[in-house]
């Protein structure tokens, strides 16, 4: 069997290294096949680099390299064309000084391998005259190729001051692109993030966005078919359904979805055992703490409508939380439909993995627990699979207990139903039950309803000042609106209704009571 190409994002040494190379050479075809400037989003670790580093070879006229790869007899490798490339994949510095001197470096080695000569006063002249006097030296246009774009602010994006003034100095660098527009043939500019085109990308209107395009969903990321031909000997052994719901389910508008090609190769080194191996590459501090500063209701995050431009809307000044979700690679596409005559899309989280992990650090950033004990994840796990009600409300109880008091300190939390509803949805969904948020019903909404197996646990809750006397008020709700009716009569299924009462005082459940029906 072939090697596995892990770490590895040169195309030549994968080859050499007898490595498995997914042929991505069609869609580099049709998008070189005419001159053409275009822009990619994509999460980390999903193959950009490996892409970029393709078509450089390419266009460099490296055809040996191609043999046996769809492009091999549709290239005229008789066409070469000079390559600079810029790669931010080591990051831009802690300060616009130190990215200018990153860009500096990366200046002076395409001239050196380039060849050329000539002096300049400052970068965007240096890159200005880089780009002229490479197309005068080699009678062609030139290729410019710029992997990670957005590394440099990505590094700094939690210091706002930082961040923005790298992004201008970006912007003011490359401008230079659309002012040597007649000696490029091709730009392609790959990043993590799309900032809106009020600011990074407000002189460069001439790249086309292929983020969301059907034609091109696959180009980075593995496809049922890429599994089969290529890595079938070495996931010999696994469920191919159970390597589908932890590591598929990424879509770009494409007609099919396509798997982290990280967790895929790590799942295979590691013998195949499931572990979440591309979140762990990368915890996302920043955006948790984004999240809780909002004080976003997660369980919203199950059910997502945007317009494009809420995807796209991503600046140092103002992050929507979704947005950065949604770029991240924590959210995905599920599908779109037109509202008038105004698309809207659907997004959802795309699997297993990502929602078990994020969801774990969610407990983190929101309740202040480092991680969900594997004592307490178990027994929940068994209290949700059988039902155990009474049980579960204790584990509740202690889960709650736990949160450290600096949590509420300096803020409201308490007070808040949805901070209650926040938690536990965190809970649930890293034990990946299946959570319906504000469950609707012709006579209101539950706040929110959890299938596990064959149970089904309705629940609502209400935040009192006082110690509750009497009934219990969030569990009277469910009975008297009927929030349940909609899943009794299901054979095997058994339903509960549990009423629970937080005090804002004592910052814990206080009250908690429940119906079970067969």
């Amino acid at each position: 069997m072939k090697n596995l190409p892990l770490g590895i994002s040169t195309l030549s040494l994968l080859l050499e290294s007898n490595c498995i190379y997914v042929d991505k050479t069609e869609y580099a075809y049709n998008l070189i096949k005419q001159p053409g400037r275009f822009f990619l989003s994509r999460p980390r670790r999903f193959g950009k680099s490996l892409f970029v580093d393709t078509l450089k070879e390419i266009f460099e006229g490296n055809q040996k390299l191609f043999e046996g790869l769809y492009i091999h007899d549709k290239w005229d490798w008789s066409e070469k064309y000079p390559v600079i490339k810029f790669d931010f994949a080591a990051g831009g510095g802690k300060n616009q000084k130190e990215l200018d001197l990153r860009l500096s470096a990366l200046l002076q080695q395409n001239k050196d391998r380039l060849g050329v000569q000539y002096d300049s006063l400052d970068l965007e002249d240096n890159f200005s005259k880089l780009i002229s006097e490479t197309a005068s030296k080699y009678g062609k246009r030139v290729v410019v190729l710029v992997d990670e774009y957005d590394k440099p602010i990505l590094d700094n994006i939690n210091n706002t001051q930082v961040a923005r003034e790298i992004r201008d100095a970006l912007k003011t660098f490359y401008g230079v692109l659309k002012e040597q527009d007649a000696n490029l043939q091709f730009v392609f500019m790959t990043g993590v993030t799309k900032f809106s085109k009020v600011n990074l990308f407000s002189g460069l209107n001439q790249f086309m966005d292929i983020t969301i395009d059907e034609e091109f969903s696959s180009i980075c990321g593995y496809t049922d078919k890429d599994l089969q031909d290529y890595f079938s000997k070495h996931l010999a052994g696994s469920d191919p359904e159970d390597v589908k719901r932890w590591y598929n389910g990424y879509n770009w508008m494409g007609l099919e979805t396509v798997y982290n090609p990280y967790d895929i190769l790590l799942f295979i080194k590691k013998r195949l055992v499931f572990q979440n191996y591309w979140f762990e590459t990368g915890t996302p501090t920043f955006l948790i703490e984004l999240f809780k500063e909002k004080r976003y209701f997660l369980p919203e995050l199950e059910n997502i409508q945007v317009t494009k431009e809420i995807m796209d809307a991503f600046d140092v000044d103002y992050i929507d939380p979704i947005a950065l979700l949604f770029q991240s690679g924590y959210l995905t596409i599920k599908n779109t439909y037109i509202d008038d005559q105004e698309q809207i899309f659907n997004l959802k989280i795309p699997n297993r993995e990502v929602r078990q992990a994020l969801n774990s650090h969610f407990i983190n950033g929101y309740a202040g627990l480092t991680f969900l004990k594997l004592e307490s994840r178990l027994q929940m796990k068994r209290e949700l699979s059988t039902g155990n009600v009474t049980s579960l409300i204790k584990t509740i109880k202690g889960l709650f207990a736990g949160i450290p008091w600096r949590n509420f300190t300096n803020n409201d939390l308490a007070n808040s139903e949805g901070y209650y509803a926040s938690v536990l949805y965190a809970f649930f969904a890293s034990l990946n039950a299946q959570v319906i948020p504000e469950d609707i019903t012709n006579h209101g909404q539950a706040v929110m309803t959890i299938i596990f197996r064959n149970h089904v646990y309705v629940m609502q809750i209400k935040v009192v000042d006082n110690l509750p006397e009497g009934n219990n008020q969030a569990l009277q709700q469910i009975i008297k609106r009927n929030y349940a009716e909609k899943y009794r009569n299901r054979e095997g299924i058994t339903v509960h209704e549990v009423g629970l009462v937080f005090n804002k005082t004592a910052r814990n459940l206080v009250q908690a009571d429940f119906l079970t029906t067969p």
